[in-house]
């Protein structure tokens, strides 16, 4: 069944004359006289009661127009939000990125973002860095914000600015005061952290084992604010992305320096391997790479 005849059928049903619906749709009598036999056949029914020269839609022909008319209607309105998503300028852009950067990062540069395209539209995901890179991977998301440098060959990963980590304990914690510590002084400490997808996890567990030691978990969540929350409480101890802001500190925590040259995180922009799909997520790409990468930053 073509999508054509049944917008043939929808004219017809509408007319109710052979002659007048062919003369609007611009073709002969005859081509739609087989279409619509053609559509009786393949439904086994007729359609339309003929009455002298006019046609009269039956019970079957009145179910089948309905349906038809929210057939052709979807594909309309599939083919206008395609054409909306193609458009560099008004599109929509699936865009993941890691929690803790839904805070700062990702409001910043929609906010620039929108003085060079004021109609682009976001479908934003904060989740876990394997899972913001699956997503890109599987074509669920044009663009992810991401760290840290994410492997395979089936995406590209370019990077775009370096977090500095620091550690979070509560204000009445030993450690509370010092100007800063290395990661040998945390061995006996216990940790709220983030589960193993997720970035600073990964830089957690690797700098504890730079340092000869596995760090001891007390508690493992998936939202930042909640690890700083648990230090209030005194669950444990967290590394954790620099504060932005005094204000964004949790009240009764404290940010000491870690001295580790590993303990930071690089951000970086993940898209699949040729690029995003559309054209309005590749402008964003090159917007968001024009904005933050410095001269010196080398391609992934």
């Amino acid at each position: 069944m073509e999508l054509r005849e049944l917008s043939w059928f929808i004219t017809l049903a509408e007319s109710e004359h052979v002659t007048a619906a062919a003369q609007k749709l611009n073709i002969s009598q005859p081509t739609l006289s087989r279409a619509l036999a053609r559509l009786e056949r393949r439904l086994g029914v007729r359609l339309f009661d003929r009455q002298q020269n006019r046609l009269r839609l039956n019970r079957y022909g009145e179910v089948f127009h309905a349906h038809a008319v929210r057939a052709v209607g979807e594909v309309a309105s599939a083919e206008q939000r395609i054409r909306v998503l193609l458009d560099p300028d008004a599109g929509t852009i699936a865009l993941g990125f890691l929690h803790s950067l839904g805070g700062w990062l990702v409001p910043e540069l929609l906010r620039k973002y929108r003085t060079v395209a004021p109609s682009a539209a976001f479908q934003l995901r904060g989740n876990a860095a394997d899972i913001v890179v699956d997503e890109v991977r599987h074509r669920r998301l044009d663009v992810g914000f991401t760290s840290p440098r994410p492997a395979g060959e089936d995406i590209r990963w370019v990077p775009l600015l370096e977090e500095r980590l620091t550690l979070l304990v509560p204000e009445n914690h030993p450690l509370a005061a010092r100007a800063a510590v290395t990661a040998g002084e945390l061995a006996a400490e216990r940790f709220v952290t983030f589960p193993r997808a997720f970035g600073v996890r990964q830089i957690l567990d690797q700098v504890c084992t730079e340092a000869a030691f596995t760090p001891q978990l007390a508690v493992e969540g998936t939202e930042l604010s909640t690890l700083r929350a648990l230090v209030a409480a005194e669950a444990g101890i967290a590394i954790v992305p620099e504060s932005r802001s005094e204000t964004a500190l949790h009240p009764g925590t404290v940010e000491v320096p870690l001295d580790e040259s590993g303990a930071k995180r690089e951000v970086g922009i993940v898209t699949a391997a040729d690029g995003p799909a559309t054209p309005a997520a590749r402008r964003f790409c090159a917007f968001v790479t024009r904005t933050l990468r410095t001269p010196h930053t080398p391609d992934a």
